[in-house]
């Protein structure tokens, strides 16, 4: 058995086996937007696979070679999998488990329901003007975006795009500067055709201020503003009461698995 490459106008073959998944990374990939699918068959599959920035999610029977097969090769150091909430999950988590044994950690993520049109843009307006003094929140530009490169804990907010250009057409993001240096942001971390996925975040010194909060509202208001749909995921409970800060409701709690060391 070997796995066969997905093209972007093959997507509609296994789109039926991901029905049902509330999941913006997965229809980003679907759409052609970003992101790369794998298959057991072009024609007829059974089984499938979606790997689109840091997360990988099966869909289908449960299939070794997609848990392993081509994601090696990428010499990745770290990626999320996620197993289909179905009566299939508990067979692809066996294949994780089997697969990368020590080098995987089952762990908790927390789903937030989709609501288009629950946003309070008032709220949202207040939070946004809530910054103390000597901070300024600005939309992410060519400026902002090289800074987001050259950290660590900023770097996903642009990560998924080749250079500003392709972040300009197709992302959006706001910043948080102190004294012209981000120190907080939200941004796209992956596009969809209606929308984006949320990545947020803060300078670990800069903490505990409300940057995050005024980062986040902002960019819903300008996700509202061009009608597109600011999907969030979260990894922690500290994201959750984030989200539902900002209006988001939040959906449940679904298994994942942290895989480590994929280029060894």
């Amino acid at each position: 058995m070997s796995i066969c490459k997905i093209d972007k106008e093959q997507m509609q073959k296994i789109a039926p086996l991901f029905a049902g998944w509330e999941e913006s990374l997965i229809w980003s990939c679907l759409q052609g937007c970003m992101g790369e699918a794998w298959a057991d068959s072009v024609q007829r599959p059974e089984a499938a696979r979606i790997l689109l920035a840091d997360f990988c999610f099966f869909a289908g029977k449960a299939n070794r070679e997609l848990v392993t097969e081509e994601i090696r090769n990428q010499v990745r150091e770290f990626v999320i999998m996620a197993p289909p909430l179905d009566e299939t999950g508990e067979s692809w988590a066996r294949e994780i488990e089997q697969a990368y044994g020590d080098n995987c950690r089952r762990v908790e993520r927390y789903a937030i329901k989709k609501e288009p049109g629950i946003f309070d843009r008032e709220h949202l307006r207040k939070m946004a003007d809530s910054l103390p003094k000597d901070y300024e929140i600005k939309l992410i530009d060519e400026d902002i975006f090289a800074q987001t490169r050259k950290s660590q804990w900023s770097v996903d907010f642009t990560s998924q795009f080749a250079d500003y250009e392709e972040y300009r057409r197709r992302g959006l993001g706001a910043a948080v500067l102190y004294r012209g240096e981000l120190v907080s942001g939200a941004s796209s971390y992956t596009v969809y055709r209606e929308g984006i996925e949320i990545e947020i975040g803060t300078r670990e010194d800069f903490r505990r201020k409300g940057l995050a909060s005024a980062c986040g509202a902002r960019l819903i208001l300008e996700c509202i503003e061009r009608e597109w749909y600011p999907s969030w995921d979260a990894q922690n409970w500290w994201s959750v009461k984030l989200a539902e800060k900002l209006g988001y409701h939040f959906d449940r709690a679904y298994p994942a698995y942290e895989v480590y060391k994929l280029g060894g």
